[in-house]
């Protein structure tokens, strides 16, 4: 990352890719505390479980990165189970993160005025976003769901840690 006061469009999405990746990972080190039954137990959020909130967020990164490489999105519905094992959906996990980190370091200055047309499969209606709304979402949409993880993981007496991205390895 550059020392530069301003970061450029290409550089946010890769600290952002980066940020993404050390929560994730925090997350799934503390979900791996619990018992399977813990982790898929309906503790009333909008996926249900920690297991169905962090299976979305893998679907949801799936589904955007397939729009943002002009794929066809393979996403039935929000809360199609994409791994019922814990592992498996780890794996998966690393793998996505991964892609994240390396899609936004290919991101070009060129893509910062680009459109992006895309059907969504939620509300069932064509969109046409700025390309940096639609990476702005992505991010926002993993912020978004993590909170409630982290929640549900709190109420289940498991801390996992320090959150903020001024802490984050990427920028020692």
């Amino acid at each position: 990352m550059s020392a530069q006061a301003h970061l450029t469009p290409r550089e946010h999405a890769v600290a952002l890719a980066h940020y993404n990746r050390w929560m994730n990972e925090k997350l799934y080190d503390a979900a791996a505390r619990l018992t399977d039954e813990q982790r898929k137990r309906d503790l009333g959020a909008f996926f249900h479980s920690i297991h169905g909130t962090l299976n979305h967020l893998l679907l949801g990164d799936q589904a955007w990165l397939q729009r943002l490489h002009g794929q066809r999105v393979t996403m039935t519905s929000p809360g199609q189970e994409l791994f019922s094992d814990f592992r498996a959906l780890q794996q998966a996990r690393r793998a996505m993160d991964d892609e994240l980190i390396a899609w936004a370091e290919g991101l070009d200055e060129a893509s910062e005025g680009r459109m992006l047309s895309f059907y969504s499969v939620t509300y069932q209606r064509e969109r046409r976003l700025p390309q940096w709304l639609v990476v702005t979402h992505l991010f926002n949409h993993q912020t978004h769901h993590r909170g409630q993880i982290s929640t549900l993981l709190s109420q289940l007496g498991v801390d996992i840690g320090v959150t903020d991205m001024p802490w984050m390895p990427y920028l020692d």
